[in-house]
């Protein structure tokens, strides 16, 4: 079997239960060449990774996972290759995660408004640090504590998740901003998991406006679709990534899959490589 990358990843630096290193330590468990750091709207992980990746023999690509909104629904914009030392790029992350705070006070209230005794500050004191990049997943785990729902998909699937009760949608930059951002600051732009919006034009849209890339191995992609995103990659020359999307754990299962399940080749990652000097030699 060929050594494989996982391209989709998330840590303590924004709602992942896992430090970095701990990614890097369980990428080389699974036989994984190389990892990237994808973390919300931050490269704060991506430096701890690195390192640690140098003593494990794991490369480590530094991304991000920007948040966007585009037709009313979250839509999320992987960036590889990012200057995560860049101070004009960790700036323009900090507002987005300010847009962030936005969403989960909202959240918040409309779950206050369902009558559930739920407060910002018992959802934020889950987190260390003072940087506290909460995300629903955070606000999934009070629902289970204060005994709401049983599960992180039960809270999602009533109250947190595209439709659900408490669903809220604050203005955020659009997609094709993100995909902006990422390209301008000399990244590859990705579409992650385009089978979680059913919007099939959406998706065509952005591929017309510019991506570098879509998540086709993804799980939260059905097969069908994972050929249809396949096919468009083929016709466009999209750069075909895959991750698993890991987050740790909510109790004793991996949440959203276990690191190293979805994978893409290192041809993959060769071409990332690839465009992201690219950019860089043009912007010298």
């Amino acid at each position: 079997m060929l050594k494989q990358a996982d391209l989709h990843t998330h840590t303590k630096a924004s709602d992942g239960t896992c430090e970095p290193a701990e990614n890097v330590r369980l990428a080389k468990e699974a036989g994984l060449a190389a990892l990237a750091i994808t973390d919300h709207d931050t490269v704060a992980g991506v430096a701890e990774a690195i390192e640690a990746g140098a003593k494990l023999g794991v490369e480590v690509i530094p991304g991000v996972e920007v948040s966007s909104v585009g037709n009313g629904q979250d839509i999320h914009v992987l960036g590889y290759f990012v200057p995560y030392e860049d101070q004009a790029f960790q700036e323009r992350l900090v507002s987005l995660r300010e847009t962030r705070h936005q969403r989960n006070q909202l959240l918040i209230a409309r779950l206050q408004e369902l009558g559930i005794a739920i407060t910002l500050e018992n959802v934020y004191r889950r987190k260390e640090g003072t940087d506290k990049n909460i995300g629903r997943p955070h606000i999934a785990e009070e629902l289970v504590e204060l005994g709401v729902v049983a599960t992180i998909q039960e809270a999602f699937d009533k109250y947190l998740g595209k439709g659900a009760a408490a669903y809220v949608n604050p203005p955020r930059i659009t997609p094709q901003e993100a995909i902006t951002l990422i390209k301008q600051a000399g990244g590859v732009a990705v579409l992650a998991h385009p089978g979680l919006y059913d919007d099939d034009e959406l998706v065509r849209e952005l591929i017309a406006f510019g991506l570098d890339g879509i998540e086709v191995n993804h799980p939260d992609n059905d097969e069908l679709q994972k050929l249809r995103y396949s096919k468009w990659a083929t016709e466009h020359g999209l750069i075909m990534t895959g991750g698993s999307d890991f987050h740790g754990w909510r109790g004793e299962e991996p949440f959203h899959a276990m690191l190293g399940s979805h994978t893409a080749s290192l041809d993959a990652v060769e071409q990332l490589r690839e465009v992201a000097r690219r950019r860089k030699r043009e912007k010298v």
